[in-house]
């Protein structure tokens, strides 16, 4: 079983680099989606990747109890959880405790037989917010990000669509 993080920029190429990554493993892949369409632009952007993506996957909408839905789609093929970012920022939102979250996942991961191909943004490259909740979450998905690729296999930095291999 591989456990594989994929992370990068704003339109860095990393979602299509990580569904390449899952269609590589035998058997049909899930697609793990975090993010919810709550507007108009969410909702286009929700349709491209669709349709980039074609009619071969498994669609799961999980936008906040992410565990729950890899343990119940072990044992097939490949999930590609797009984005571990939002799915922080849903559970940032829902007030639940992320850190509890997100060290759920990092002790569930290295127990699943199936692979795991996770997105995730890497928001801490640029300036420093100039609000306390766009701080907390840079913070947070720093944080969040560190405990993931401690239990990954492989982890991959994305830029201008070339991915750089960092484990």
């Amino acid at each position: 079983m591989a456990v594989i993080l994929i992370t990068g920029g704003a339109r860095s190429g990393k979602s299509k680099r990580a569904e390449k990554r899952a269609r590589s493993f035998p058997d049909q892949p899930f697609y793990i989606a975090t993010a919810e369409a709550l507007d108009a632009e969410m909702q286009e952007r929700i349709a491209t990747h669709r349709a980039r993506r074609g009619t071969d996957w498994i669609e799961r909408e999980v936008p906040l109890d992410l565990v729950q839905a890899l343990v119940a789609t072990d044992g097939g093929g490949a999930r590609l959880v797009d984005c571990l970012t939002l799915w922080l920022s849903n559970l940032m939102h829902a007030e639940r405790d992320w850190e509890h979250e997100v060290t759920e996942l990092a002790g569930a991961l290295p127990r699943l037989r199936s692979p795991v191909v996770l997105v995730t943004n890497e928001v801490g490259l640029d300036i420093v917010p100039d609000n306390a909740l766009a701080r907390s979450f840079r913070d947070a998905a720093g944080i969040m990000n560190q405990i993931i690729a401690d239990v990954a296999d492989e982890v991959e930095f994305v830029v201008a669509g070339l991915p750089m291999k960092l484990k």
